[in-house]
């Protein structure tokens, strides 16, 4: 059995955010002129396992730089921050993400065998040189010439004492428009939006724009070009970044300041209620998978729905979700994080007791640990297990579209926009369309089961059936 609610080391490649940017380089003569190339292997983490690519190159200086990729999980060009070569022993730091990998270049210059370590766990693995470098087709993401302007601005959040970064595109003819703006789920996300090789709010705003509406898609604060603390950041200071995007779009020469609305994704289907609840001037709001459950609803009904789709058993399934709503109780009755942490340890601790007999089960290293009880007590997630999207859905008054797919095991259709309709019909608000798209997962990608392990390897970024919609459903409601 697994722990649902650890993230296990091959995820924590994925946190980008914390990257450096120092380039790693090694020197020594022939052997590193040899190594030049794409190097690449396969982790077995458990059950799954998990393509590692190393790219090899040099700079002037004749010294090599080193790069990674994950791409099964859509990471590319990952930087590293300490390349050692001596005596054919290569080893490769990637600080940012608490990675290494070490190994002995074989005597023919073709393979490497060694191990990756992070996290506080060794895998072994054999890198091979590949004849060119891994790619990943994405053909939704638009490429220039554009048929439309594209601005970059920054606008400043007055509550938050700093500036936010993002991207204005506007139709080539003069006037005034409609504008949506985007509100990116959780985690640290840049304006496109990008993760896993995915740019969906790239794909979204070329999509809405090419119809005549502006769009404007913004840095998560302290993310890209945005300032502002991410990490110390709840739901409802992320509500005045985007409260911002509204108010430097009111004073725009080419904005009509009577038709600006949100389209919030996932977390981001929260934040915009939140804003649309105490501005009136809201001309409009749209959900992508937006919640309409508390975050400790949400997050059990997702641990179960992932689980069962990888092939968990049901006890353990139940086992993870009574140990999960422990932990959730232990946090709403202490506000304390220390003393929250202290009763956390003890009940995984006795978690890990009950399961020691288990062969599958893969106890937390100390590490592990720390970075589970570190970001259950975050600001963020303390403010998210509690905080009840009825309470702003029922005071949203402006046209409302909310979408879910029906393959959605992240925010789950049925519970989430049955209750977001329960609050809308509350409110008094008569204007608004609730609807479940047929085989579409998360992302709003066309997908067989679901599970987030697909998203990576489904080439379309959005499904065109999604995009047709809210295209459609703005030029209805809205007008441009």
């Amino acid at each position: 059995m697994k722990r649902n609610y650890i993230k296990t080391p091959a995820i924590l490649i994925l946190a980008v955010a914390m990257l450096i940017s120092l380039a790693g380089r090694a020197q020594e003569g022939k052997t590193m002129k040899m190594l030049k190339g794409t190097w690449s292997g396969t982790l077995k983490i458990q059950s799954k396992q998990l393509r590692l690519v190393m790219n090899i190159s040099s700079d002037e200086a004749d010294s090599l730089n080193v790069t990674f990729d994950s791409p099964d999980q859509g990471v590319m060009d990952l930087p590293t921050s300490k390349v050692v070569l001596a005596d054919n022993l290569l080893t490769v730091e990637a600080h940012g993400i608490g990675g290494e990998f070490t190994g002995k270049v074989n005597k023919t210059n073709d393979s490497i065998p060694g191990s990756w370590k992070q996290g506080g766990m060794s895998f072994p693995i054999v890198m091979v040189r590949e004849g060119k470098r891994v790619t990943m087709n994405r053909p939704q993401e638009p490429k220039p010439p554009f048929p439309y302007r594209i601005e970059e601005v920054t606008f400043p959040n007055v509550a938050g004492g700093f500036e936010l970064s993002g991207t204005l595109t506007l139709p080539e003819k003069t006037g005034t428009f409609a504008a949506a703006i985007l509100i990116t789920g959780s985690g640290p996300q840049n304006r496109d939006e990008e993760l896993l090789g995915h740019k969906t709010f790239l794909v979204l705003a070329d999509y809405l724009t090419r119809l005549g509406f502006a769009v404007l898609r913004y840095d998560d604060r302290g993310v890209g070009k945005s300032k502002g603390e991410f990490k110390t950041a709840t739901s409802l200071d992320f509500a005045t970044d985007a409260e911002a995007a509204f108010s430097f779009l009111k004073k725009h020469t080419e904005i009509d300041s009577a038709k600006i609305g949100f389209i919030g994704h996932s977390e981001g289907g929260l934040i915009a209620p939140i804003v649309a609840s105490r501005r009136r001037d809201v001309a409009f709001v749209v959900l992508m998978a937006g919640p309409g459950v508390t975050g400790e609803q949400i997050l059990l009904l997702q641990s179960a729905l992932i689980s069962k789709t990888e092939g968990e058993d049901e006890k353990s399934i139940k086992q993870n979700e009574k140990l999960s709503k422990e932990m959730y109780a232990v946090l709403k009755k202490n506000s304390d994080d220390t003393k929250a942490g202290q009763k956390l340890r003890l009940l995984i601790a006795d978690f890990d007791k009950k399961n020691v007999k288990d062969a599958n089960y893969h106890p937390m290293t100390e590490e592990e640990l720390n970075a589970q009880v570190a970001s259950l007590t975050s600001p963020w997630f303390r403010c998210f297990l509690t905080l009840n999207p009825e309470v702003y859905l029922s005071k949203v008054t402006c046209p409302f579209l909310a979408i879910n797919g029906s393959l959605d095991l992240q925010v789950p259709p049925k519970e989430n926009l049955e209750a977001i309709e329960k609050a809308l019909i509350f409110g008094g608000n008569s204007s608004y369309v609730v609807e479940e798209l047929p085989e579409l997962n998360h992302l709003f990608q066309t997908a067989t089961t679901g599970s987030p392990t697909e998203y990576v390897k489904i080439e379309e970024t959005i499904s065109p059936t999604a995009l047709g919609l809210i295209g459609k459903w703005l030029q209805n409601n809205v007008g441009r």
